[in-house]
């Protein structure tokens, strides 16, 4: 039977000694940016998945794959071995379904902070602004006053009263949460509309952390993905102004 939450380390990852470690949380969320950015980092760095988190707090159903075959869903740990330091991924299927469980999971998320030494963590999600665009800014939160001088030497924007009603979910509560355990918590949102997933917005939050954490990834797969999307949200834009111009001529 499953446990409220039950976090199940893989036979891979034996030694949990890490050098200078830290998170990267890019859970699901508005825009699917911080989903895409830790993602398309895990795929194009090559991070070794350490752990699986299953927990009740999820929606209850599950996952079909391409051959039928179903699984629970569930969240996981990714990790990436650099010279300086090593970087632990958590992404995974969905947040929880209850405020109650947003509170619970992310003590455990933290709770596997603390046990393999990650003293900052960095959240990744979008800031949906209702409109679609061009180029996207990246706005910041921290839980330190410490902590901004670097983040805006990165390019994020700190706003005055935004994002307006704060962080919804685990992007946000590690960094509230974080703090009462004296553990850094950045958050990057990536500008977005907030209708669909947003590979442009996922572009510029990966600039940003890549250059934090000083390590480059290539954004060539996920800028082609963003030129992908850019057309045909042009297509759905042309179509529409094409059924409104015939309903006018139709009119007249």
């Amino acid at each position: 039977m499953i446990e409220d939450i039950s976090v199940r380390f893989l036979d891979n990852f034996k030694d949990r000694t890490l050098v200078s470690p830290v998170l990267i949380e890019g859970l699901p969320g508005i825009g699917q940016v911080g989903k895409l950015v830790a993602e398309y980092m895990i795929h194009m760095l090559g991070a070794e998945k350490i752990a699986e988190i299953h927990s009740i707090y999820f929606p209850p159903h599950v996952i079909i794959d391409e051959s039928g075959v179903t699984r629970l869903v569930r969240n996981e740990l990714y990790l990436h071995h650099t010279e300086n330091r090593d970087i632990v991924f958590l992404v995974g299927d969905y947040q929880s379904t209850s405020n109650e469980g947003h509170y619970i999971l992310t003590e455990q998320y933290l709770d596997i902070a603390e046990e393999l030494g990650i003293r900052r963590i960095f959240t990744l999600g979008g800031f949906g602004v209702g409109h679609f665009v061009e180029e996207s800014r990246v706005f910041g939160a921290i839980n330190r006053p410490e902590l901004r001088p670097e983040i805006e030497a990165a390019g994020v924007v700190f706003q005055r009263d935004e994002p307006g009603g704060g962080i919804v979910g685990t992007a946000g509560l590690l960094l509230g949460l974080g703090a009462l355990r004296e553990i850094d918590g950045i958050c990057l949102m990536g500008e977005t509309s907030g209708y669909l997933v947003d590979p442009r917005s996922a572009a510029s939050v990966l600039a940003v952390i890549s250059s934090l954490l000083n390590v480059p990834v290539d954004p060539t797969q996920l800028n082609a993905r963003a030129a992908e999307m850019e057309r045909m949200i042009e297509g759905l834009i042309e179509g529409e102004k094409l059924q409104s111009d015939e309903e006018l001529n139709y009119i007249g």
